[in-house]
């Protein structure tokens, strides 16, 4: 991947997997413009790194994020943002959501507002027993307004206005049940559980996932009537790729497949 003068994250690539940390620590990873613009710097490399497999998504240190930095909402200097600007939190949520590449938020410690809004935008997430999810913005006056669009897809409507009308801080375990994420695992078997992942991912056809998460994102929001014309057609699209082809002609032969990413 690009080496770029990240100052709000940690970025690093190895083995398939790229690495995104966000990297705050006087602000408990508190997201605000400038590391926002650096995630979309790094998702982006992310996805053009025909070597990356899948992109881990966490935080430095035992919080994942805060949330919202809000001495920077309330018109304190951003500070240390070098890099050209791609866009705001907004489009970092439409980026993650259309990645064509799986991401994992691995859920080391407390995730609120903004931060959850990353958690529910993710292909997958796994929680350390320990970590607290929630909205506490009404209890400072706001309301999680734009985190609401990613986690009324993730979660059941009432549960989801319970949660943020009360500013509930969810423990992990209830946090899977509500569909914030996927698994709630000791802190010492969190990276574990990330790797089981990760590894699945790195078998499978990167072609397939490509093709597969770029057609679930188009899908996402359309009726019956105009989804499955659009999944009728993305269904040709991935018959005709030499990884489909191999894949189907390993399974006759009974033998692993060898994906060429084609």
């Amino acid at each position: 991947m690009i080496q770029r003068a990240y100052t709000m994250i940690q970025v690093a690539a190895e083995g398939g997997i790229a690495m995104l940390m966000l990297s705050n620590p006087a602000r408990k990873n508190a997201i605000g413009p400038a590391m926002v613009n650096e995630l979309l710097h790094a998702l982006e490399d992310a996805n053009a790194d025909a070597e990356v497999r899948a992109i881990v998504l966490t935080g430095a240190g035992d919080t994942f994020c805060a949330g919202g930095d809000f001495s920077q909402m309330t018109g304190a200097a951003a500070g240390g943002d070098a890099l050209p600007h791609k866009g705001d939190y907004a489009d970092l949520l439409l980026a993650m959501l259309n990645s064509p590449k799986p991401i994992v938020a691995r859920v080391n410690g407390h995730a609120m507002g903004g931060g959850l809004g990353l958690v529910a935008a993710s292909h997958f997430a796994v929680a350390a027993r320990g970590a607290k999810l929630g909205t506490p913005e009404i209890n400072v006056g706001l309301f999680p307004m734009m985190i609401m669009a990613v986690l009324q897809r993730v979660m059941p409507r009432r549960r989801l206005l319970e949660m943020m009308l009360l500013g509930e801080r969810l423990g992990a375990d209830d946090a899977v049940v509500a569909g914030l994420v996927g698994r709630a695992v000791g802190a010492d078997e969190l990276d574990r559980e990330v790797a089981r992942i990760t590894d699945g991912l790195k078998a499978k056809s990167p072609v397939a996932m490509r093709l597969g998460l770029e057609a679930f994102a188009a899908q996402d929001d359309l009726d019956l009537e105009a989804a499955l014309p659009l999944l009728r057609a993305r269904l040709a699209g991935c018959l005709a790729t030499d990884d489909a082809r191999e894949g189907l002609m390993a399974f006759l032969e009974k033998r692993p497949p060898k994906w060429t990413g084609r």
